[in-house]
């Protein structure tokens, strides 16, 4: 037994809240009511593009199309990665689209070879809904750590510059600011692993469960994709920082100040 169909009556019956969520804006002076019709609709129609798109993937389930569309996927993931932190997409977008290609790619495989056990890697049904909440959950720690790693070194240069004429390498006088913006990174998702049944029952957890699975299989199947999500996380998180070594520094070490996007 699937899960229960929703029409698109029961759909639009959720913007009778927004009545109470415009009105609070408006009273507290929050101009943000064009924004959020904006997303609203902008989420209904990409939605539906994309449930359009699926169903041609899922009917034609070709390797060849499944994996542009991952690299698709991959490659705006960047652009919104590079985007909300501040940084040049023409300089960053190489180092980052590898940082996360690596690690995608192989913790997605895992999971359809070793943990699902399917015949064919590039199985539609498992390839793209695996994929995209590997990508969505990547797209946060890799913002985190690149924000505050080059925002926390310009913002306190003349002290790497000092560790540097100290005789460090730049390793070295690196390994403070990584330490920190790591640490920011990956906290996220170790809160939520801790939390996870206690506090929330996630969302692969529940599409099982509407999707008639047993409450166990379900689980099972949150544990491989939480393991998942980490493991990409964990190295997306360490291989932005080490490949865009290169384009952040010269060649005396020091941050390049054009790697910045100016704010008007």
């Amino acid at each position: 037994m699937g899960a229960l169909d929703l029409s698109i009556f029961s759909l639009a019956s959720f913007l009778i809240f927004l009545v109470p969520v415009f009105y609070i804006n408006r009273h507290l002076g929050l101009e943000i009511n064009k924004t959020m019709i904006t997303s609203i609709v902008r989420m209904c129609i990409q939605l539906s593009f994309v449930g359009v798109y699926l169903e041609f993937l899922f009917k034609f389930n070709s390797p060849v199309l499944n994996t542009v569309y991952l690299l698709i996927m991959i490659a705006i993931a960047c652009q919104s990665i590079l985007k909300s932190s501040n940084l040049k997409l023409r300089k960053f977008f190489i180092p980052v689209f590898f940082a996360l290609l690596f690690p995608f790619t192989i913790m997605l495989f895992f999971f359809n070879a070793a943990v699902v056990r399917i015949d064919n890697l590039f199985e539609a049904k498992y390839m793209i809904p695996i994929g995209g909440m590997l990508l969505g959950n990547c797209l946060r720690s890799i913002i985190i750590v690149l924000n505050n790693f080059y925002s926390g070194i310009r913002r306190d240069e003349k002290v790497y510059l000092y560790s540097l004429s100290l005789l460090c390498s730049r390793i070295q006088a690196l390994k403070p600011y990584f330490r920190q913006s790591f640490l920011a990174a990956v906290t996220p998702t170790m809160a939520t692993m801790a939390t996870i049944g206690l506090v929330s029952l996630p969302g692969m957890m529940t599409g099982q469960i509407l999707g008639g699975s047993i409450p166990i299989v379900a689980i099972k199947y949150q544990i491989a994709i939480m393991f998942s999500i980490f493991y990409t996380g964990y190295f997306c998180v360490i291989l932005s920082v080490l490949f865009s070594l290169k384009v952040g520094f010269n060649a005396l070490d020091v941050l390049n100040q054009d790697i910045f996007v100016s704010k008007v």
